[in-house]
This record gives structure tokens, sequence and C-alpha cells, in this order.
């Protein structure tokens, strides 16, 4: 046997391998004896089937299983002895033959790139600060009383923040248009169900008034019949009624699952489950940036295969998650190539976070994964019902060791660049900044 090795580019590589045929029949014959012994045929008892009738049927199958398990050990010889990483699976291919006494072939891979860890004191990472107070507790306890919101009929002129039943119709150009009609339909004026000018009609209307007025869609509107285009809407309200918030007492507590009504007891759970979200949510922010800074340090290319790979596991995900939430995927295209760049990086930070763990042993430690799942498990009426769940399967614990491991590399950059602490509003860490 000889074999070659190439270089293509920094990360493609080619072996150009050659089989003696002498090998390949004698593996053949040994594979057809070892068939002998087993197989069946009519007229004949397991194992009393002459060889030549062996060999005419299985003889191609042996034949291409021989050469299949030459090519795959001449292969892996050659990778183990060049010390390749290699990425994906390769690509074989046939050559023509230069010669009658062996089979010659090429195989076309991809290896893992060689990363080595850069230098990341020179980058900056924020690091939001928060104090979870009163006024947050607050804040968090209005949200909770909107979701509650009931409405009361009122007799008297729609306000910003009612809610309104109305029949209307739309024509354009006379004409009544697709969508433009409803009846019985309620909406919250400023809610921004409707468009703004349809709701600002509403307002000062009465249940039982009726107003014509015109409207003009805006130019990028969804409907393309519609967009930037004037109609007359005829809206009759038949319905006001005001918001009513529920007051902050025991019977509010008692929907937020404080079975006793305590109040105190409500605003104290309220503040440890907002304290969880404010160090996930900081956490999260800190980890984008720490994500970034390792794409920053580390211009390393990637195989394409894992590339192809992870986009592929992308557009699944994409589709499971549709099918979830009741739609039907059957008809519905999803291109792995969507996910191309999302996947490539997903692909970097996977290799670049693995070299850092090894090199900086990094490893997940039993009593971190620990902490963890009990971390996960303190929101649950029961957290060690929720402990046993993660301990009593190991993918799930898997998952757990996999966002330890990612919260060690985290440190390990915040450790080594410049970090600074910078106080930061709860609107703005919670997505409620204006």
């Amino acid at each position: 046997m000889s074999n070659q090795e190439t270089v293509v580019s920094a990360l493609e590589r080619r072996i150009d391998m050659s089989v003696p045929l002498a090998d390949i029949e004698k593996d053949v014959e040994a594979r057809l004896k070892k068939m002998s012994r087993t197989v069946k045929m009519p007229g004949f008892r397991p194992g009393k089937v002459p060889f030549r009738m062996v060999a005419q049927s299985y003889g191609p199958q042996a034949r291409s299983e021989a050469i299949g398990a030459a090519v795959e050990r001449v292969l892996g010889e050659q990778i183990r002895a060049q010390n390749l990483r290699v990425a994906g699976y390769p690509s074989i291919e046939p050559k023509e033959p230069t010669g009658t006494d062996a089979l010659e072939f090429t195989a076309v891979f991809e290896v893992y790139p060689e990363i080595v860890i850069a230098d990341v004191s020179a980058h900056e990472i924020e690091r939001p600060q928060l104090e979870v107070g009163d006024a947050e507790v607050d804040k968090t306890l209005d949200v909770l009383r909107k979701q509650r919101t009931t409405f009361a009929e009122v007799e008297r002129a729609a306000q910003d923040g009612d809610r309104v039943v109305v029949d209307f119709t739309g024509r354009k150009d006379g004409v009544e248009f697709d969508g433009g009609k409803a009846t019985d339909f309620p909406f919250v004026v400023g809610g921004g169900q409707m468009l703004k000018d349809f709701e600002t009609a509403v307002l000062g209307l009465k249940a039982g008034e009726s107003k014509t007025f015109d409207m003009t869609f805006p130019a990028e509107y969804h409907a393309e019949n519609l967009a930037g285009q004037t109609v007359q809407f005829e809206v009759a309200v038949k319905k006001v009624e005001e918001p009513k918030l529920p007051e902050v007492d025991a019977e509010f507590a008692k929907s937020l699952g404080v079975a006793d009504g305590d109040v105190a007891k409500m605003r104290e759970e309220v503040k440890a489950n907002l304290e969880r979200e404010v160090k996930r949510r900081i956490q999260s922010r800190i980890k984008e940036r720490v994500m970034n800074v390792l794409i920053e340090t580390h211009p390393i290319e990637v195989p394409k295969a894992l590339v192809q790979q992870e986009s592929q596991q992308l557009a699944e995900n994409a589709k499971r998650d549709f099918e979830a939430r009741g739609m039907q995927t059957k008809d519905l295209p999803i291109d792995a190539a969507w996910f191309g760049e999302q996947a490539a990086r997903r692909v970097k930070l996977g290799l670049i976070m693995s070299e850092l763990v090894k090199s900086k042993e990094l490893h997940a430690k039993p009593e971190q994964i620990r902490a963890t799942i009990e971390d996960f498990a303190a929101s649950y009426e029961d957290p060690s019902e929720v402990i046993g769940w993660y301990y009593s399967q190991p993918q799930r614990l898997a998952q757990a060791e996999a966002l330890v491991i990612e919260d060690n590399v985290v440190e390990w950059v915040i450790t080594n660049a410049k970090t600074t602490d910078v106080a930061t509003s709860f609107d703005d860490l919670m997505g409620n900044a204006a």
C-alpha cells in the first residue's frame, strides 16, 4: 500500500491512496468463506452451499465490503500517523488506475483549526450593576397588576386606555375592501392593536355614537393594495369600558401564589424572583460581550463541514419550533443556508471555548453544577423535586454542566480583560426603556 498527503488549503487535506488488489482478493475470499458457513440457499442445508455458488451470489457484496474496509484502514492509518483531527466526513472518490495491481482512491476532508488562546487584556467589558429595591418591586407589581386588568362598562366618552367594542366598515373609492369590516370588534384605545389614526378617531365617542373619517394607510402597510392609500371608515361605538387594576391586597397576593394572602410575603417573593431575573439578564449581557471579545481576538477559519452540520441543526430546530406553535411545516421551505452566518459563529465559538476550557482547565466542577441546578430550582414550589429531575437523567445534567462551563469561560475573560462596573437602570435592563 502507498499513500500521499497534500495540503489543499488552510483546513482542507487530500490523501491519495492505493490498495493492492491482492490484499482485497484475500479479504474477499475470507469474507466469502465466513459467509459460506451460515448462508442459506434452496436445496442446501446451512453451511453446505458450494463455495462457487456463494461466490457467485455474494461476491459483489463481499468485494464492496473488502474495498471499503481497506480504504477505511489505510485512511485511518494515515490520519493517525499525521495526527490529524478530521472535521466532518471524508469524501472518497476512486481514481483512474495507473496499473493492474492496485486500486487507487482520493480522500478529501477538512481538519480542525489550530487555536492559540489570545491575549484579551486590552479589551473592555462593562459589567452592569443594579440593586433590587422597593422601587423595582413596585414597578414589577404594576406590571403584574396591568396583566390582570379587568374592564367595567361606563357611560362616558372613550378615553385613552379604555376598551371599546365597535362595528366598522372601510371603503376605498366608495367600495368595501377585504378585511375592512368587523362587527362587535373589541380593542384597547392606545394599545397598538389598531392603527393610531383609527384609535384617535374613536376617542371622545360614547356608546351609541358613530363617526365617519378618512384615514391614510402607512406606505409600508402589509396589504399592498392599501399601502399608502386613503380610505374612508365608518365606525359605530357599541360599548365603552374603563380599565380596573386590582388592588395590592390579599386577593392579589393569592393570585400570585401566596396561599395565605400575606402581602409582605408576596413582596419578598417578588423581590427574590426579580433578583434572580436581574442576575440572569446581567449575566446574559456580560456573556454576549465576552463572546464578541472571543470572536474578535480569535480570527480563525472554521471547517465548512461543521458549519453545514450546524446550519442543518438550526433549520431542524426552527422547524420543530414552528410545529410546537401549531404550524404545518410539511410544505414550508426551511433552507439550512438561511442559518449559515449564525452557524459559523456558533461553530467558531464552540471551537474557541473548547480550547480555552482545555488549556485553562475551566471544566465544570460537581459543586458548581449542583449550585447551578439549585439556583434553577429555587423559583419552583418544590425545589428538591426539580433537583432530583435534573440528576435523574444524564442529558439533563449535561445541560447544566454546559452552562457552568460557559460561566467559567465568561469569568476567565472578565478576569483577564479590562472590566468596569457600570450602574444600569431597571428599565434599561428589563427592556422597558423609552
